[in-house]
């Protein structure tokens, strides 16, 4: 089964699987109500909407994309991971 990698000690990344005693990196997951198939669909569209987003991978439960900044061009990765049993989405 995929997972998400852990954050690395720098202060910008959250996680929704980081320890709860990590309040830095710690963040809540998002919550969905549809079959998971659904709530992937939604999620495209919304991150297609977005402007300098690039979907690297995927996988039946799984998103990877890259965005970038307008500025200086940083790449910031984002990964997307549908926990059907839970109706999550960690990030």
């Amino acid at each position: 089964m995929r997972s998400l990698a852990p954050c690395p000690d720098s202060p910008n990344c959250v996680s929704t699987l980081a320890p709860a005693q990590d309040s830095r990196h710690a963040i809540d997951p998002y919550r969905y109500s549809k079959a998971r198939s659904d709530a992937k669909v939604v999620l495209k569209a919304i991150i297609g909407g977005l402007p300098r987003t690039k979907l690297v991978e995927e996988e039946d439960g799984y998103l990877h994309y890259e965005f970038t900044s307008l500025l200086l061009s940083f790449v910031d990765d984002v990964e997307f991971l549908f926990d059907e049993a839970s109706k999550r989405i960690h990030f």
